[in-house]
């Protein structure tokens, strides 16, 4: 007991600042995943309920493959894809440069890429749970297209697509674990490096399961403040 933790202290005998780093690029990683995610994702929902047949088949195309695709080819494909595309351009432009792709960067262009094809389902169920008279509404008190979906259909939009982007929130904060391959030191990496150094797989694993599970309840608890919130202004029967 007492060896486990001095293994999970603070300082030069103890793993506790290392994977206390590791927790923060998690944490960060996903909240910087999600704002893009959000956005992606409504412009997306946006193009599929929109009546121009390009926009949906655009839309439709980019939720296929992105919801179709395994998250680490997905990953791959953005980080090292990325990286081959931009020296290959120099090198055609005559310049010899090399680019390397920040693991921070492509994990949250990667996983925003995910979030987004499976937000704008979401998104787009919360566009048909709103009658079409809201708009109607908007239009006859003199509001322009976009005021009506910035002050009406929005807030409700929130409301219908909350529970399920709270679903998503939670995935996206297991799958940030994939960035690992990729070298960034998020809390599975540091977590891992400890298990190695130590020939502790099962203390150090156990920690990270632990944590990942505290985020999880952290988050859950957000997420139902959040609804309730939301629901507020709703007429109790």
């Amino acid at each position: 007991m007492n060896e486990a933790l001095t293994l999970l202290s603070f300082g030069d005998q103890g793993w506790g600042d290392t994977i206390a780093r590791g927790v923060l690029v998690t944490v960060t990683l996903a909240l910087a995943t999600l704002p893009f995610g959000l956005v992606i994702g409504f412009v997306i929902a946006l193009a599929k309920n929109s009546s121009e047949p390009s926009l949906k088949l655009a839309a439709n195309i980019y939720t296929t493959i992105f919801r179709g695709l395994p998250e680490l080819l997905t990953l791959f494909l953005v980080y090292f894809g990325v990286q081959i595309g931009l020296n290959e351009l120099v090198k055609l432009a005559g310049y010899d440069i090399y680019f390397e792709v920040n693991s921070f960067v492509a994990g949250m262009v990667a996983l925003s890429l995910v979030f987004s094809s499976f937000a704008s389902e979401a998104f787009l169920s919360a566009f048909r749970g709103i009658p079409h008279g809201q708009f109607e509404g908007g239009y006859a008190l003199g509001l322009s297209r976009f005021q009506t979906m910035l002050l009406v259909i929005l807030p409700q939009l929130i409301r219908l697509a909350l529970p399920a982007l709270g679903n998503l929130w939670l995935i996206l904060l297991k799958e940030t674990a994939l960035v690992s391959i990729i070298g960034l030191e998020d809390t599975l990496r540091e977590s891992s490096i400890a298990a190695r150094v130590t020939k502790e797989p099962f203390l150090f694993f156990g920690i990270a399961c632990l944590i990942y599970l505290v985020l999880a309840i952290i988050s859950s608890s957000g997420l139902a403040r959040i609804e309730r919130w939301s629901k507020r202004g709703e007429v109790r029967r």
